[in-house]
């Protein structure tokens, strides 16, 4: 059974010392992209994602479907086209905090998929479709292909989680950002926003409000990331909480720390788990997110994980 993943993967241009990304010499080449991102979690957590999306027939556009298949992540989803070009983006090398990104992807193959596109796909098989917010902002084209990949879950009862993953420079205005994504958001199962994201988009100025907020728009389940104090969790009609951040050793890079936390969270859902059980686990990947530089580097096999919860630090 799959998990549907709708989104742009991009090329990654890794900086290989500090300095400007105007002035660096030296790249290390890759694959970013949030949804990518938690893919490649899924993936090593055992379950298989589809990625819904559209490439470039270029060299970036055949380095991502490698990537794709050598991590386990079915490509059947996938679109190509000679009309547009493959997305990329610059990453700074930072020693603290987060990294300057400048991004490459305004036109790119991804951003020109329609909603006659997702009309073809054949959804067959799949079982839980994840979103963010990034994809919707890239193009209006990609916003109604959203939308309607969305209505297509929906027809077939499948679960769906979204992750806000707020981009403001890729929206007219914020109050187009806000309005689009609570839209987004009514009739999802899952909704995973962090606590800054929440303000914004609910202009509750607490966990608890935000939950109250999406729950009223008929979301299942809310779980609000609060950083170093962990995650919120809040089931309609059920239970709520606080999970507790997973301690860390050293903190490295926090880019990618929300992606790994989807997939934990994604991933314990989709195997029955609660909220509460899926909280923890998003909690634990996150933390081991930070400890590396890469975005996707880190995430951890099943045995993986369950070493660092015996061991009790990531």
């Amino acid at each position: 059974m799959k998990i549907i993943l709708m989104g742009e993967p991009m090329g990654l241009f890794m900086a290989n010392e500090t300095g400007s990304l105007s002035e660096v010499n030296g790249f290390t080449v890759s694959i970013a992209g949030a949804e990518y991102n938690v893919a490649v979690g899924l993936a090593r957590l055992g379950h298989t994602p589809a990625y819904c999306t559209r490439l470039g027939f270029d060299p970036l556009g055949e380095r991502i479907l490698r990537g794709m298949r050598q991590n386990g992540i079915a490509t059947d989803l996938v679109m190509q086209t000679e009309e547009a070009l493959t997305g990329f983006m610059m990453k700074a090398f930072t020693q603290k905090g987060d990294p300057d990104i400048a991004y490459y992807r305004k036109g790119s193959a991804a951003s020109t998929i329609t909603p006659h596109d997702i009309d073809k796909l054949d959804l067959y098989g799949c079982e839980r479709l994840h979103v963010t917010g990034i994809f919707p902002a890239v193009s209006e084209s990609a916003l109604a292909a959203t939308k309607r990949l969305i209505q297509r879950a929906q027809a077939l009862e499948l679960p769906i989680s979204f992750d806000p993953n707020l981009r403001p420079q890729l929206w007219a205005s914020e109050k187009k950002m806000i309005a689009t994504l609570n839209g987004l958001a009514q009739g999802v199962e899952t909704i995973l926003p962090g606590i800054g994201e929440g303000r914004i988009l609910t202009g509750r100025d607490t966990p608890e409000g935000v939950a109250e907020y999406y729950h009223s728009l008929g979301v299942k389940n809310v779980v609000v990331k609060t950083g170093k104090e962990g995650a919120y969790f809040s089931q309609l009609g059920g239970k709520a909480g606080y999970s507790p951040a997973f301690p860390v050793r050293e903190k490295v890079d926090t880019v990618g720390a929300g992606d790994g936390f989807a997939a934990g969270v994604i991933s314990a859902l989709a195997e029955g788990e609660t909220l509460e059980e899926a909280t923890f686990r998003g909690n634990v990947i996150g933390a081991i997110q930070i400890t590396h530089r890469s975005d996707n580097e880190g995430l951890p096999t099943r045995e993986q994980l369950s070493k660092i919860i015996l061991e009790g630090t990531a």
